[in-house]
């Protein structure tokens, strides 16, 4: 495809971001599991044996949560909920039917998206809290018993609704043709946004007139 019909969606930051999170968090969780449920202990060799997943683990959640803070600073301001994100929510059924007869004013990022986006961070939030608070070598000696035993607990659900989001997120991107291969070359075709994301676009077109009519 001619460069001229592919818009820049995600700079190479953000995609080289994006992608290490990738590697990063699929050890946590397979190990993570691994230990919340023991028919899948099996999970935790990934990280090599088991003295040395429980070593491991915690740095590699730190090192999650340092990558999403950093998704978070490049991507928080597209996601601020807008009055026009209710037109997603009024049509989700049509939406998730993959149909798009009528204009939904999308802007970058769908409503649907930026809910998972910010729920993601919230569970990331209660990982690291609780997880610090269990961390044995270095922190939990400063805690109660009562205080671990509810922050195991909280880490544990936290654990399973972030596993739970990113199954969503992949299947979302697979379900939607091009966001993958968005996220791997950074550009997508402007057909693609404009079926997608109406309402950005606007925006990018109106952005290119009026570069051209600078002098």
């Amino acid at each position: 495809m001619e460069k001229k019909n592919l818009i820049l969606r995600t700079k190479f930051a953000e995609r080289l971001g994006h992608w290490f999170l990738v590697i990063c968090f699929v050890p946590v969780a397979l190990s993570g599991l691994s230990w919340f449920f023991p028919s899948l202990s099996w999970l935790g060799g990934i990280l090599g044996t088991p003295q040395l997943a429980r070593v491991l683990h915690p740095f590699l959640g730190v090192m999650v949560f340092a990558l999403l803070v950093f998704m978070f600073s490049r991507f928080a301001h597209h996601n601020v909920l807008v009055n026009t994100d209710r037109l997603w929510f009024k049509n989700v059924k049509s939406v998730l039917l993959n149909r798009h007869d009528k204009p939904l004013r999308i802007g970058k990022y769908n409503a649907g998206q930026k809910v998972l986006f910010w729920a993601i961070m919230a569970c990331a939030i209660a990982l690291l809290a609780s997880g610090l608070v269990i961390w044995r070598r270095y922190f939990a000696e400063y805690f109660p018993i009562p205080v671990i035993r509810l922050a195991l607990l909280l880490h544990a659900l936290a654990g399973i609704g972030l596993i739970l989001l990113i199954v969503g997120h992949i299947y979302l991107a697979i379900w939607v043709r091009g966001s993958i291969s968005g996220m791997l070359t950074g550009y997508v075709s402007r057909a693609w946004i404009k079926q997608h994301h109406d309402r950005w676009h606007d925006e990018v077109i109106a952005d290119e007139n009026s570069t051209r009519g600078r002098p």
